[in-house]
């Protein structure tokens, strides 16, 4: 074997990251396809009292409903967001395998709502908290996992990656 990455370590991180990928956007898919067939625009079941609830909702916005009708700069957005995936898994080839799972929730729920703006043009949202109109706005799997993973890279790149810290004196 050669000094270039190659042998069983070269297939597992590209594997973590793509099969959690595919885990999350097919979840992502799924949990909208649920929503679609069973619950009608705008209506909303209770899970948990009000707390709780599945709402369906039609984003053509952001994560969590933000930025209403800005569908084109948002597939150029996930364009980005999947350059940037790429990126950091080839950059980042050499970090732990959690690391690469990361990326692969950043990628599948990245792709989830790209597939729904190809799709229909917008993103169906259905998860709802609050009490009463006190609500946080509506989400998705693919919401929750951009989020989420962003938030962890961001925390591994600012305090957990040792090229980042002082060196001692």
């Amino acid at each position: 074997m050669s000094g270039t990455g190659s042998g069983s370590g070269s297939v597992v991180k590209p594997a973590v990251l793509l099969l959690t990928a595919l885990g999350l956007l097919v979840a992502d898919q799924v949990t909208k396809a649920l929503v679609v067939a069973n619950i009608g625009v705008g209506e909303r079941v209770n899970v948990l009292g009000e707390y709780v609830q599945i709402w369906h909702a039609q984003n053509s916005g952001a994560a969590f409903s933000l930025l209403q009708g800005g569908s084109i700069l948002f597939l150029v957005v996930s364009v980005l967001s999947l350059v940037m995936v790429a990126y950091f898994h080839r950059t980042l080839l050499t970090r732990s395998t959690w690391l690469h799972l990361v990326l692969g929730v950043i990628l599948g729920g990245t792709l989830g709502n790209f597939v729904d703006r190809l799709r229909q043009g917008y993103v169906t949202d259905w998860a709802s908290f609050g009490i009463g109109d006190l609500r946080w706005p509506t989400f998705n799997v693919a919401d929750s996992s951009i989020v989420v993973g962003i938030g962890i890279l961001v925390l591994y790149l600012l305090l957990g990656n040792p090229d980042r810290r002082e060196a001692p004196a």
